[in-house]
């Protein structure tokens, strides 16, 4: 009988323990769930280096950005570049609010692949609300803007001007993850600004004589696309290029750069003089390579980020030795133009694939199509709040994006939305040129 009371009381003490444990502080249950989220994920470890000409160039690094889900705690990365031209104010605000400014236009309690899928229009309605928060201040500075978001595998990139992005695969393959929107190499967006009311052309020395890079007027901008730039015409737009990719478990690196490199290295030779190197190590040499060819004409500034399957933790990434028959792909190595090697009979051959999926590439500078959101996602978007710049809105006061659009897409009607309120509605019809742009001026001091 005693030996019973024991075991009784034995129970009734492991009862209140774990009745104790349930009790466990916030910031113990979140530590504990990012735990068990690294253990599958892909870990990022990045660097990044500056030579600085005119001080215009910033950037923007967070590895750990949190957001909670309703079943827990999911990690993302933010990485950015802000080329600023005319001034330091519009790259130092971009870089200060852009970020607030996507995370505000996604509604809360989605789901990851309702998060995920979400930035791209979000990135959209960030870009340009930013844009029009700084023109209002009326300052005349501009920037170009790279920003990368990564969460676990998906990379999602949007870009304005002619910063850019390239991703390396595992097995050395090259993808880029920007746009160029300098006016010298995009026939494309030249004519939307023509079609919009801005005008295309060098710089006039007098005698006909034309020098310098293709330019938008008025501004004197050889970019097409931009935040901030209030001295010259609405055409030049903040609507970003936005491509999302998912990367295999093998990973890759991403290289994020301003103009001062691209100038002076092509994608490959940014890769090929980094490669084995350590992001941080990587950055400061591709800096140091681009200043080399061409001198330190502008500011020059690169992040590099590897994205690592979990197991490989080694930061400095050099290229495995070979052994025997057996060849394994290093990580950022270039694919070989060799033929694979013959295995004898009985030993089992090695596949590492290297898929990366291209999941969202739009480019479009109109308002009415990159807002626009298909079943299922277009449900999780409020019904009276502008698309652009979230304010609230009273039903009946919002304008359908598709309003005046002439977008005859599927069963698309003037009623449907998403909506904007009147200020956006304004900006977006002087972008796409149904109104006269009212900020411009003739300059030539823009870069």
């Amino acid at each position: 009988m005693k030996l019973r009371e024991k075991q009784s009381d034995e129970f009734i003490n492991l009862d209140i323990g774990m009745y104790k444990s349930e009790h466990v502080p916030l910031s113990a249950l979140l530590k504990r769930e990012l735990v068990n989220e690294k253990a599958d994920r892909p870990e990022i470890v990045s660097g990044e280096a500056n030579q600085s000409k005119k001080g215009e160039d910033f950037t923007f690094i967070n590895t750990e950005c949190h957001r909670l889900l309703g079943d827990g705690v999911t990690t993302y990365s933010v990485f950015g570049i802000f080329d600023g031209h005319n001034g330091s104010a519009a790259a130092i605000y971009t870089k200060e609010n852009l970020l607030n400014n996507v995370l505000c236009a996604i509604p809360p309690d989605l789901n990851r692949d309702e998060w995920v899928a979400a930035l791209p229009r979000a990135l959209v309605a960030a870009f340009v609300k930013t844009d029009k928060d700084f023109q209002e201040r009326a300052q005349m500075s501009g920037t170009t803007v790279t920003f990368v978001i990564t969460e676990g595998s998906i990379v999602t990139v949007a870009s304005v001007g002619d910063s850019r992005c390239i991703l390396e695969s595992a097995d050395g393959a090259i993808y880029y993850l920007s746009a160029d929107h300098r006016l010298d190499s995009n026939e494309e967006e030249r004519e939307r600004v023509t079609a919009s009311g801005g005008e295309v052309g060098r710089l006039n020395t007098g005698g006909g004589t034309e020098i310098g890079p293709l330019r938008c007027w008025p501004g004197g901008l050889c970019l097409s696309r931009s935040i901030g730039d209030r001295d010259v015409g609405e055409f030049i737009v903040p609507v970003p290029y936005v491509k999302q990719v998912k990367l295999s478990s093998a990973g890759g690196r991403l290289v994020i750069s301003s103009d001062g490199v691209w100038d002076a290295l092509s994608a490959e030779e940014a890769l090929e003089c980094s490669r084995g190197l350590a992001p941080e190590a990587a950055a400061a040499h591709i800096v140091k390579e681009a200043v080399q060819v061409k001198g330190l004409r502008d500011d020059t500034t690169c992040i590099v980020v590897d994205i690592l399957p979990p197991e490989k933790t080694n930061h400095n990434l050099q290229p495995p030795k070979k052994t025997g028959k057996r060849v394994l792909k290093a990580m950022f190595r270039k694919r070989s133009t060799e033929e694979p090697p013959k295995l004898d009979d009985g030993e089992e051959e090695y596949f590492d694939p290297d898929l990366v999926e291209e999941l969202v590439e739009e480019g479009s500078a109109m308002l009415s199509e990159r807002l626009d959101t298909k079943y299922p996602l277009c449900n999780v978007f409020r019904l009276f709040i502008c698309a652009v710049c979230q304010v609230e809105m009273k039903p009946g006061e919002g304008i359908s994006i598709h309003h005046g659009s002439g977008n005859t897409r599927g069963k698309l009607r003037p009623w449907d939305g998403p909506f904007l309120c009147v200020r956006c509605q304004q900006k977006r019809d002087a972008m796409e040129g149904r109104i006269p742009s009212t900020n411009a001026r003739y300059s030539s001091e823009s870069d």
